[in-house]
């Protein structure tokens, strides 16, 4: 497979789309910061694309390279941190319907979302990783961290959500 192949740029869009959305969204201040984020993501991934070996799964490869690129922009940049708001990405990172019918799922997930940006940079990206049903191993590619260290760090980011939804 060839690896600048523009088609298999345009299947991860279609296949990887919303998931690059919500990393965007977790790091952006902004509903401009979201799509500069995820601009600056869809560059890295596609001249990252030729350099992917295969050796994680795409999945995993996509994530690392988003948080990266994601934490790399949050550092160089000098906005402060804003109060989060899903009212602009919510249709496209939960496909959520645009007349409403969605509503009440809509709320659950933007407190949730609200309450995941109030967590510290790596603790946003393990939580959003298990959200997205990978494994405590995929996980722990991305972050360069031990296997049973994710394990007890969701623990304690769980604990932490519980705190905050509480207050």
């Amino acid at each position: 497979m060839k690896k600048d192949n523009p088609q298999l740029f345009d299947q991860i869009l279609d296949n990887f789309g919303p998931m690059i959305a919500r990393v965007c969204y977790i790091y952006g201040s902004d509903a401009e910061n979201r799509k500069d984020l995820y601009q600056e993501c869809l560059a890295a991934i596609w001249t990252g694309l030729r350099s992917y070996r295969g050796d994680s799964g795409l999945s995993t490869w996509l994530y690392r390279v988003c948080i990266n690129t994601c934490i790399s922009c949050f550092r160089r940049s000098s906005y402060t941190r804003q109060e989060v708001s899903l009212d602009d990405v919510l249709p496209m990172a939960a496909g959520v319907s645009d007349d409403g019918s969605d509503l009440a799922h809509a709320e659950a997930l933007r407190d949730l979302y609200n309450l995941i940006g109030l967590l510290s940079t790596i603790d946003k990206a393990i939580i959003m990783m298990w959200l997205d049903e990978k494994s405590y191993d995929e996980i722990a590619l991305v972050t360069g961290m031990p296997r049973n260290t994710i394990a007890s760090r969701l623990h304690r980011i769980k604990n932490r959500l519980k705190e905050l939804s509480n207050t």
